[in-house]
């Protein structure tokens, strides 16, 4: 594949990490693979937890200028020094936040499996808009977000387009022509060597 036409690739961090020597997992990660941009994605509601969380992610990710948004934490963008917010709404925060953060700061939204709220995210202003799962999930409703999808996507939208949730190097292979970037959280930090897992996982993009 062409290295134009290759899609880029972004990290989602896990839901809970101690991180300081998270820091040191992504660094190795992002020093083996080219990263575009990291998902701080925490489940814990403890303002402290996250912010020296993100200051952590920040300090790896930056270092290396890849930028870092955030999970729905629309205040925390800038007290930390982030680069953006990923909405998990679809469209309906997406006037608001770009609002609230001005015409420089990433806006992505998570629209599911639904071609409509994506388009509505898109017009609303989102940078980019991601759909999953795109692998089998026993997660949320099982509904996949399938390469048909993405296919048209990437005939009729500008707006770039990411595919994650539960992927696979053979899912890799197949949606490559038709995503702009590959959204990679669980699939490598559950293994005990995350880039060596990264780099497999991608092997089909070349």
């Amino acid at each position: 594949m062409a290295a134009d036409d290759r899609p880029q690739i972004y990290l989602i961090t896990p839901p809970d990490f101690e991180p300081e020597p998270f820091a040191d997992r992504l660094s190795a990660v992002l020093d083996a693979v080219e990263v575009a941009c990291i998902r701080l994605a925490l489940a814990s509601k403890d303002e402290a937890q996250i912010g020296r969380a993100a200051d952590a992610v920040r300090q790896a990710a930056h270092e290396r200028d890849i930028a870092v948004v955030i999970e729905t934490h629309l205040k925390l963008v800038e007290r930390h020094g982030l680069d953006g917010i990923h909405l998990t709404d679809g469209a309906r925060s997406v006037r608001t936040a770009r609002k609230e953060l001005g015409a420089d700061a990433i806006v992505g939204a998570y629209c599911g499996t639904t071609r409509h709220e994506g388009m509505n995210a898109g017009e609303a202003g989102a940078d980019y808009v991601s759909f999953g799962p795109v692998g089998e999930s026993v997660l949320g409703s099982g509904v996949r977000a399938d390469r048909d999808l993405f296919a048209w996507w990437s005939e009729m939208i500008e707006v770039p387009v990411v595919a994650e949730g539960a992927l696979t190097a053979a899912l890799v292979e197949e949606f490559a022509p038709v995503t702009d970037f590959f959204a990679f959280g669980e699939e490598i930090w559950r293994e005990e060597d995350a880039a060596k897992a990264l780099r497999a996982l991608i092997a089909p993009l070349g």
